[in-house]
């Protein structure tokens, strides 16, 4: 990798959060070249911030230092790096490539040892909270990895990063992942089943809000529950069921490995399930409320 002041960073995958992640990159005087890759949100605003658009993603990556990927999951991520033309292909002697997507460990171990093969290195380096976050460059990063290449890629992240948290070694980003999800989707889910009981049982819903905010039930989860209980509006938590879906499935695997005990994560996997199998899949998990009331 380059020791300039200003690395060449490729990125692939501008969609819901890396949008706003791309956003604030650049923001920081970063030069940055992204693909024209499926499910890319609009990028008019980051053509006029200064980014370049390639669609080759080889050729992209040869000129890079760093190179973000930021898609859905392990399969995407595998395509990306390991398909013909893809990443790997293009990869030069000291590349670090930093992965934001939400992974299974195992497969990030394998991509590791793949990009080592070729004289990269892989950081792990997932993120939790929303699009509005990543916006706002002040999203939580968990980062896993080598020592020497976080120290080359750090400054990049605390761009668009509010807290960073350093996880481990590498795959160990991915892992940290994993568990928060499970625990805020399962909050979520729990959450979701709590106000249609209130809601069915007569409960007056204003009172419903003020009890649980101020008792043991509060949590982050409810607070952005609480615009679409009280107004229907989903805008704090556009996190789809299908990618939540996804992620316990992830989690649940995760632990069976482990041989660790998953009975509820089984349990908040299996509604997830069914409600993207309804058809679900695209909504976000705050209307699971309505899909829990029949509606």
């Amino acid at each position: 990798m380059n020791k300039n002041e200003n690395p060449a960073i490729a990125f692939i995958g501008v969609g819901m959060m890396g949008h706003g992640i791309v956003k604030n990159i650049l923001k920081s005087g970063f030069d940055v070249t992204i693909l024209d890759y499926p499910g890319n949100r609009p990028v008019d605003d980051l053509v006029l911030a200064g980014v370049k658009i390639a669609d080759n993603t080889a050729a992209m990556v040869s000129k890079a230092d760093v190179v973000f990927v930021c898609v859905t999951g392990s399969p995407e991520v595998e395509h990306v790096i390991l398909s013909d033309g893809g990443v790997l292909e293009g990869l030069q002697d000291g590349t670090i490539v930093v992965d934001c997507s939400t992974a299974i460990p195992e497969s990030t171990l394998k991509l590791a040892a793949a990009i080592e093969a070729r004289g990269g290195t892989l950081v792990d380096a997932p993120m939790t909270r929303t699009p509005k976050e990543a916006e706002e460059g002040r999203l939580n990063v968990m980062v896993g990895g080598d020592d020497r290449a976080i120290a080359a890629v750090i400054g990049i992240i605390e761009t668009y990063g509010e807290n960073i948290y350093r996880t481990g070694s590498v795959g160990s980003g991915h892992k940290m992942k994993l568990i928060h999800n499970y625990l805020a989707l399962g909050n979520s889910v729990l959450a979701a089943e709590a106000v249609v009981c209130a809601e069915k049982s007569g409960v007056d819903m204003k009172t419903f809000c003020e009890v649980i905010m101020t008792g043991g039930g509060d949590s982050l989860v409810f607070r952005r529950l609480l615009p679409y209980i009280q107004t229907g509006d989903d805008s704090s938590f556009r996190f789809s069921i299908g990618n939540a879906t996804k992620d316990l499935g992830y989690y649940t695997a995760m632990a069976d490995n482990l041989d660790v005990p998953a009975a509820g994560a089984e349990a908040v996997h299996y509604i997830l399930q069914k409600a993207k199998a309804d058809g679900l899949g695209g909504r976000s998990m705050p209307n699971l409320i309505d899909y829990m009331k029949g509606k």
